[in-house]
């Protein structure tokens, strides 16, 4: 287990300049609130700034973890990021740096995975996460999806999470065994946003960029294959039960599916005529006769949902959910990952996906009490 320094436990920022100063920040609104008038006591205010800083200190402390890898004998490989390389296209099925300086994996033209750092050891792989949160309740979900990517990309390491996170943070007990959790001194931005909102006379200190033999950038990972859609179809042809057409739970208790679903979170089981969702969920408006897919969605807490997808058309897609006992109705980003798993699922569907009200009662037992395995 990696041990923190005293450097980045106290935020000693005397080792990384005007370093910061080099790395883009999403500030044009908190910027155009301050020209407005809206004082920094303003809640509007005081949201924009908390996300601002939550950028800030991501890249405080990249900074500080690129020099700790390129000083700690024990790491191997450290992935470069930010001002420290050159941009460069996102390219699909690898790791690379996107055109805002964050490491991701991208699969066709969506990002499914992205990462604040990482760092590798002989035999572990970290993936970093640092936050400003003040409570790691909601941090589960998107820990274990994380995870399971690198779980299936680099299935020769031990993959595990290192959390920096400021004094004061909650929830902490409840963090898998995989965690291994830094807490730092309260950070503030204020040095930096001070800098942002000058006319910029002030000169910036050159960059200094850290070099050496374990700063890799990442197409000097090599990752272990991994077909995203494909993987989607399989599970589609397994998830159910041939002999009833409700769940398959030996399928679905297995390891590799746990892990499967941990990625992509919602996984789909196959789709509804218009005539019987309508009948089911009569309260929910039909723009279109189009059949609606079904999923079974994996939540924070780790209990399985299930939502309803409605596609309208190329990227008008619909979300419907029930939530405390209420039926709720969501747009879909249009050029989020969901659009194009569906586009996908809709063109693999065939008549044994069918799932009828009669299917969906049983199905929805089967996931809120649990069943034994399907024989």
């Amino acid at each position: 287990m990696m041990k923190m320094s005293s450097s980045i436990a106290t935020l000693d920022e005397s080792d990384i300049g005007d370093n910061l100063l080099y790395y883009d920040y999403n500030v044009k609104h908190l910027l155009g609130l301050r020209k407005r008038g809206v004082t920094e006591d303003d809640v509007a205010f005081l949201s924009a700034f908390r996300s601002f800083e939550g950028e800030v200190f991501e890249n405080f402390i990249y900074e500080k973890l690129i020099r700790y890898a390129n000083e700690n004998e024990s790491i191997e490989k450290f992935i470069v990021k930010g001002p420290h390389k050159k941009r460069s296209k996102a390219l699909p099925n690898n790791l690379s740096i996107n055109w805002k300086g964050q490491i991701v994996y991208r699969t066709k033209r969506n990002e499914i995975g992205e990462f604040d750092g990482m760092i590798f050891t002989k035999k572990e792989l970290y993936f970093v996460e640092m936050t400003l949160v003040k409570s790691v309740t909601k941090l589960k979900r998107r820990l274990r999806k994380k995870r399971a990517l690198l779980q299936l990309l680099f299935p020769h390491y031990d993959i595990k999470a290192l959390l920096i996170l400021n004094e004061g943070v909650t929830g902490l007990k409840q963090l898998p065994s995989y965690c291994t959790t830094w807490i730092t001194k309260p950070f503030s931005a204020k040095s930096v946003y001070d800098w942002m909102k000058q006319p910029h006379t002030i000169k910036r200190k050159p960059f200094s960029k850290i070099s050496g033999k374990k700063i890799v950038t990442p197409d000097h990972t090599r990752v272990f294959p991994f077909k995203y859609y494909n993987t989607l179809t399989w599970i589609l042809q397994n998830i159910r039960s041939g002999k009833t057409g409700t769940l398959n739970m030996r399928f679905i208790n297995g390891v590799k599916f746990t892990r499967y679903h941990d990625l992509f979170t919602k996984v789909y089981i196959g789709y509804m005529a218009p005539d019987d969702f309508a009948a089911m969920l009569p309260s929910v408006q039909k723009s279109s006769p189009t059949e609606v897919i079904v999923a079974i969605e994996k939540e924070h807490t780790g209990a399985f949902t299930l939502n309803y997808f409605m596609q309208h058309s190329r990227k008008d897609v619909d979300i419907i959910a029930t939530r405390a006992g209420k039926v709720v109705v969501e747009k879909k980003d249009p050029y989020g990952v969901t659009v194009t798993e569906v586009m996908h699922i809709l063109k693999t569907m065939r008549p044994v996906n069918q799932i009828t009200a009669e299917h969906i009662k049983v199905i929805e037992e089967q996931i809120s009490e649990g069943a034994p395995p399907d024989t």
